[in-house]
């Protein structure tokens, strides 16, 4: 069963695969995807990452709080997110 994580605090310019690239030499990706502005198709600086538990657990170590572009990463578990 695949991890889902967040990833917060991303420049504005990170790219999708910039992202996969990131995560990919912590394990395996299933995707990753940076979360851009309806309206104006601007990221928002966050995205998430779905991947192997092992890999996830990993790349969380390694990767919370290292920079990217000048900004540190922010790496957690993803939570649901609640409907109303």
């Amino acid at each position: 069963m695949a991890q889902n994580l967040f990833v917060g605090n991303l420049p504005y310019t990170t790219t999708d695969e910039e992202l996969r690239a990131l995560f990919e030499a912590h394990g395996s990706v299933h995707s990753a995807k940076v979360i851009s502005d309806r309206v104006t198709g601007r990221s928002r600086g966050f995205g998430f990452v779905e991947m192997d538990p092992e890999g996830a657990a990993a790349a969380m170590a390694a990767l919370n709080g290292k920079d990217l572009g000048g900004r540190p990463l922010r790496v957690d578990e993803a939570n649901e997110r609640k409907r109303d």
